[in-house]
């Protein structure tokens, strides 16, 4: 339990790091979420947020993120392609081709009797 927590955490804080190194202006937008404060943009409206709506939208957010991480990481044909046996097969395979193409494909070869 505490572990994960601290995970978490780790992450958000990681997260915000990485944020804070793209745009110097994010400073600015968060000092009022974090610290408590009232933001001082009076042509802005922020809405009020409960902490269960926030952490029902992390947890959403963190699936999702998970997800797509584990989908793009490596291609199914790339996973196929990296077994031993079917990497011997698919070198036979195109060397097959080779030796096909140069054989059907190559320069004709002129009749010795003309």
């Amino acid at each position: 339990m505490r572990t994960s927590r601290l995970k978490s955490l780790i992450a958000d804080y990681n997260a915000l790091l990485t944020e804070l190194e793209k745009d110097p202006n994010f400073v600015r937008r968060i000092a009022p979420a974090t610290l408590g404060t009232e933001p001082d943009d009076a042509n802005v409206i922020y809405p009020r947020v409960s902490k269960e709506l926030q952490a029902a939208a992390r947890k959403v957010l963190a699936e999702e993120s998970n997800q797509t991480l584990i989908e793009s990481a490596v291609p199914a044909w790339l996973t196929r392609c990296s077994t031993p046996c079917l990497r011997i097969m698919l070198f036979f395979a195109g060397a097959a081709l080779i030796l096909i193409s140069f054989i059907c494909f190559g320069p004709a070869r002129k009749n010795r009797l003309e």
